[in-house]
């Protein structure tokens, strides 16, 4: 075992971090271990308790560790990491990581859209939208829910292609002429909504990344507003930026 050198220029909490970083990272504490408590890890390397917990809750921050009240603290369980569905697919990139990928549709309708729909495609009160919605799971476990708005009068019959297999931004295009060419993104941080929680099978009060993009054809037009509900805990984010 690592141990702490006192006669080091490097204090004490940062000896520590390191120590369990290399732990995790290194992988001799697998993802959702348990690992010491407080009161263990102060006897194993002779720190104070508010030293272990200070480092503990630093890695806990850092997305390292998940501290349970009442059970203890356990390794945080690896993520999904993924780039913005802007730049390619969910499924798409899942599929491209190895991983096996099932998308269920949950419903495909012509409804009237609800104020918040109709303002961010730029509707007036009689136009009707397809509501798309769709959960994608990895390994048999739901990952993300994601609900998708296309104007009825760019995209008639919409209803009638197979977006289940094929990505929708692929049917609008080949199918409507409705290419990508501009985004408006927005990332929030929430816990999820009863109805949103049962479908991905997590607790209420449980994190979701709720992603929201409004797309644009080459004329400037808005022909798509889609949110996803990504679990926190089983998927991240990742913004790539070259300047």
């Amino acid at each position: 075992m690592e141990k702490i050198d006192r006669d080091s220029s490097v204090p004490l909490y940062q000896q520590l971090e390191d120590i369990l970083y290399k732990k995790i990272v290194g992988g001799e504490w697998a993802p959702n271990q348990r690992i010491p408590s407080e009161n263990e890890l102060n006897k194993m390397f002779g720190l104070s308790r508010m030293t272990v917990r200070g480092v503990l809750n630093k890695l806990t921050v850092d997305g390292l560790l998940l501290r349970v009240p009442g059970k203890g603290t356990y390794v945080a369980p690896t993520k999904i990491s993924a780039v913005s569905p802007a730049y390619q697919g969910v499924r798409e990139q899942l599929e491209s990581l190895g991983y096996a990928t099932t998308t269920q549709l949950l419903s495909h309708e012509l409804i009237t859209p609800s104020p918040a729909v109709r303002d961010r495609l730029g509707l007036a009160g009689d136009d009707r939208v397809y509501a798309i919605v769709r959960l994608r799971s990895v390994d048999g476990e739901p990952i993300s829910l994601h609900r998708s708005y296309v104007p009825a009068a760019l995209a008639p019959s919409l209803d009638e292609h197979d977006v289940v297999n094929e990505q929708l931004c692929v049917v609008l295009k080949e199918n409507y002429g409705l290419p990508m060419k501009k985004v408006d993104e927005q990332l929030e941080a929430l816990t999820a909504e009863p109805g949103d929680a049962e479908l991905l099978r997590i607790r209420p009060s449980e994190p979701v990344l709720k992603l929201s993009d409004v797309i644009h054809d080459s004329a400037g037009r808005p022909f798509e507003y889609s949110t996803i509900i990504f679990r926190g805990d089983k998927m991240q984010l990742r913004f790539d930026y070259q300047l």
